[in-house]
């Protein structure tokens, strides 16, 4: 009998506890809460990045898409030997060089998926594919419409003659 006692008496002391649970107590006194039912803040440990302007912009280097310009003679070496192998056809060293890229982001002018295709621009002492690639739109061995990103796809530089 005792130990039914008990576990009634605990049931109704959890069944009191849980219906107060998220319920706000009026603050008096100036009183802080013991608990917060939100999570602390988060610190960041990296800065958020602004998504990449779309709008036009008057500024010298802009395009009407309003992504920044890199001119040919401006690109790494390694980027202009790529440019070549694309209009070329290849053979190409990754690959993956010439897949289709989707474009997620939304940071190159829209289009159906299958236009914009990507390539490998080399980065040396890298161990990997690195980070630099050139996305070009429109039929292979078209350099009409590309763009450089020497970030893996988080900015785009229109590549202009």
């Amino acid at each position: 009998m005792v130990t039914r006692a008990r576990g009634i008496s605990f049931f109704v002391a959890l069944s009191v506890l849980l219906g107060a649970c998220g319920k706000e107590e009026p603050r008096s006194g100036g009183q802080e809460p013991v608990a917060s039912v939100s999570p602390a803040p988060v610190p960041q440990t990296e800065p958020v990045r602004e998504p990449q302007a779309r709008q036009p912009d008057s500024t010298r280097g802009r395009e009407r898409d309003g992504l920044a310009t890199v001119h040919i003679a401006q690109l790494p070496r390694q980027a202009v030997a790529t440019l070549r192998l694309i209009e070329t056809g290849g053979p190409f060293p990754y690959e993956k060089d010439g897949v289709v890229f989707g474009n997620r982001e939304r940071l190159l002018p829209r289009h159906p998926r299958g236009y914009y295709h990507e390539y490998t621009v080399p980065t040396p002492r890298a161990r990997d594919r690195g980070a630099r690639r050139i996305v070009c739109g429109g039929p292979k061995k078209q350099v009409g419409d590309c763009y450089y990103t020497d970030d893996h796809y988080a900015t785009f530089k229109r590549i202009a003659d």
